[in-house]
């Protein structure tokens, strides 16, 4: 129960009452903001796979050309978030995101006028890393206004934001690819993402964390506009914000010490092996398709599917994750992804069931990314989050920067596809032994320490 007089900084901890106050509209607002965010980078990444039949015919490509191009955007997003993103410490998460969607924006924009491979994958690699900046300022901006117990299923939602604008993409491919070919997908995306950089800059609000923190010019203006907005009380003066030591958050070797560096071995290789798993399935099932016999309509049709089913397979696990330990969720949506795989080459002959496991596909596989992209945050405190987040998931982007072109290179030596999709099965297999041994060392470790709240989050 807080009061107009409480604005001692021993006292008031404004984070702390986002975190167990009940979620407000206006805080459901800016996760929606950052969802639609995130359905903008999703088109901007995947539409390259979308369109890749029809680049490879223009310009003739092979497969290990295309595997070039599909991992271009997959560099810059490694890139953008491993240099770009710690900017938002300086210069604030807003201010970033809306710089970053200046240069995905005019990035795609400039992808309609190409006239070779190589500079279309260099501007694959420019909005990359747009793209990447905004994935990481969004998903700490979705994180933050979301208190405790709804936290997991709004950093879940945000993968929905991802399987809904890759879907856009494959819609608008189907569209306009025949008649208006494939330079007008590039055209679109870039005037989409334009505007939204319009939409952001009137309705999305800064980092609470960082105006606290860092205290920029009018930051007590900025924070009671928000908290207002919240239903909390205003402050009368910015508290002192210490975050457990700003400084020592920044050494890596904290992510190692002692039982912590098992739980960030465990998080970075299932990174890696999801990820790698993931862009396959996503960058070369239509073009693997069209290959095996489906026309270029049937294989872009259950590309589709596949990031249609991405939609509900991050909103299930993101509710799983307040009511079922998620670890062993996830461990389950692994294990059907695994079977899953294997069994959609073996249909493949046949449309409509090929369509219909297509989608169970995208539902299972994008789940097990928002499944990592929940337990992240938990297996870290607060004073190393941050960092550890980020670096998990910049080494999963190694697994998915190698993918499409490990695929490419093999189906040029003449690999058969149905024994290609059997080996990417295996990654996911092997990617459950890790998240069962996480989750075990997660639970071991926390069960010791009773104040842990994000075990209460999990259980």
């Amino acid at each position: 129960d807080w009061s107009s007089d409480v604005c001692s900084s021993d006292l008031r901890d404004v984070l702390s009452e986002i975190n167990q106050n009940p979620m407000s509209r206006y805080q459901w607002f800016v996760i929606g903001i950052c969802i639609c965010l995130n359905i903008i980078d999703g088109f901007d990444v995947m539409v390259m796979a979308f369109t890749a039949p029809s680049v490879s015919a223009e310009w003739s490509l092979s497969g290990a050309q295309i595997g070039m191009l599909l991992s271009a955007g997959l560099f810059g997003m490694a890139a953008g978030s491993i240099f770009l993103a710690p900017l938002a410490d300086k210069i604030g998460r807003r201010f970033l995101i809306l710089i970053c969607l200046g240069i995905s924006g005019l990035s795609m924009l400039a992808c309609a006028f190409v006239t070779s491979h190589g500079m279309l994958a260099a501007l694959r690699f420019i909005t990359g890393i747009g793209v990447g900046g905004i994935l990481a300022s969004s998903n700490v901006l979705a994180s933050e206004y979301a208190n405790l117990r709804w936290r997991s299923l709004a950093v879940s939602l945000m993968s929905t934001g991802y399987g809904i604008g890759a879907t856009l993409g494959g819609v608008l491919s189907l569209a306009f690819v025949e008649h208006l070919g494939w330079r007008s997908i590039f055209l679109a995306g870039g005037v989409t993402t334009l505007l939204m950089l319009l939409v952001s800059y009137w309705v999305l609000p800064d980092s609470l964390d960082y105006l606290l923190a860092k205290k920029p010019k009018q930051a007590l203006e900025k924070i009671n506009a928000v908290m207002q907005r919240m239903g909390l009380v205003r402050l009368d003066t910015l508290p002192i914000y210490d975050k457990n030591g700003t400084k020592e958050a920044g050494d890596i070797a904290k992510l190692f010490q002692g039982k912590q560096g098992f739980l960030t071995l465990c998080l970075w290789f299932s990174f890696f092996l999801v990820m790698f798993g993931f862009y396959f399935v996503m960058s070369w099932t239509p073009k693997i398709l069209i290959s095996m016999g489906m026309s270029p309509d049937q294989g872009v049709s259950t590309g589709i599917l596949i990031s249609i089913g991405g939609i509900f397979g991050a909103a299930i696990i993101g509710l799983l994750a307040s009511r079922v330990k998620i670890f062993y969720a996830l461990s389950v949506f692994l294990g059907l992804t695994a079977a899953c795989v294997w069994l959609f080459v073996a249909v493949s002959s046949q449309v409509s069931i090929a369509l219909v496991v297509g989608l169970l596909l995208g539902t299972l596989i994008n789940g097990c990314v928002a499944g990592l992209y929940s337990i992240s945050p938990t297996i870290y405190d607060a004073n190393i989050r941050s960092r550890g987040v980020g670096y998990a998931i910049g080494f999963g982007r190694i697994g998915a920067i190698i993918s499409p072109t490990v695929a490419g290179m093999f189906l040029d030596k003449g690999l058969a596809p149905a024994t290609l999709y059997a080996y990417y099965g295996i990654v996911f297999v092997l990617a459950i032994f890790l998240i069962l041994s996480l989750g075990k060392a997660f639970y071991r470790q926390h069960d010791q320490d009773t104040d842990v709240k994000p075990v209460k989050s999990l259980a």
